[in-house]
């Protein structure tokens, strides 16, 4: 079973919905870790030859475009993640394809390749938000990776777990790669990406890995620079959100390196085409709805 790994590529201050780091004219005054951290995470995972996909911010990518040349050097796929970090749910089609146009243009711009990828921020493509697909297939993204089917804070969407396609209101189609989510019970648990993989001890996402084994679906990591820096600057915020935002962040590195070394990954378009998911420039055919389980 070859898994997808992925990391959404942003600095520490973006994050959504927190007031000391809304104000976008003053992000370059801000001391900055991406380049850095994520260099290292490049690094980490040349350890194990294996390959990713980085959704960076368009505002990441043009900034420091350096990191991303080197993403592209190692070999890795490199999509988008927007380009202001913005809720989808909260933005119109025009503002979400403006958003969205300029972060392929930078990246584009700086690895002369298409953007083929695209990670929504937060997750936040929900129910009655499904114009966004129209938006990317209209761009000229050929898959997604932003459902989450599970309630969470900015995002939830009830999808099935497998990879699949989706259908946007005109009735086209669009590959998607949805996060992963166990069952615990009746309560749905994410367990392999940002605050809950640092928080759930390393037993229990391994556990998780091998019930996706058995079903024959591939898990999905995403992970961000700040998940692997215990000394990211903090701001003030809710108390639900820093525990979440803070919470086992010296247990990051060593979790990851454990599914590396007993696990195989590879980038999400490479795991979309492993699944069977119809070529991703053809999108014929709609795969039939399942029920979500893990």
């Amino acid at each position: 079973m070859i898994h997808a790994l992925s990391f959404d590529i942003e600095d520490w201050f973006h994050m959504v919905d927190i007031e000391a780091v809304a104000d976008t004219s003053k992000w370059p005054e801000y001391s900055s870790i991406v380049v850095d951290r994520t260099k290292w995470i490049v690094d980490l995972i040349g350890e194990y030859e294996t390959k990713a996909t980085f959704f960076l911010l368009g505002w990441v990518a043009h900034r420091y475009p350096e990191i991303t040349r080197y993403i592209q050097a190692q070999g890795h796929e490199i999509g988008t993640h927007s380009y202001w970090h913005r809720k989808v749910y909260e933005l119109t089609p025009d503002e979400f394809r403006e958003d969205m146009q300029l972060s392929m243009d930078v990246i584009s711009d700086v690895t002369g390749e298409p953007v083929r990828g695209f990670r929504a921020p937060s997750f936040s493509i929900t129910p009655g938000t499904e114009w966004a697909f129209d938006v990317l297939l209209d761009l000229g993204i050929t898959y997604d990776a932003s459902l989450f089917p599970a309630p969470r804070g900015h995002g939830g969407y009830d999808c099935q777990q497998e990879a699949h396609e989706v259908t946007a209101p005109s009735g086209r189609v669009l590959p998607e790669l949805p996060m992963s989510i166990r069952n615990l019970g009746p309560v749905p648990i994410p367990f392999s990406g940002g605050g809950y993989m640092r928080f759930l001890p390393k037993m229990m996402i391994h556990d998780a890995f091998r019930k996706f084994e058995k079903r024959e679906t591939p898990v999905v990591i995403y992970l961000h620079p700040r998940d692997f820096d215990p000394d990211t600057p903090r701001v003030p915020m809710p108390l639900k959100r820093k525990f979440k935002c803070y919470v086992g962040m010296k247990t990051t590195e060593g979790k990851l390196r454990s599914l590396l070394k007993s696990k195989q990954f590879d980038t999400c378009e490479a795991v979309l085409r492993n699944q069977g998911v119809p070529a991703l420039h053809e999108r014929s055919g709609v795969c039939e709805p399942k029920s979500v389980s893990a």
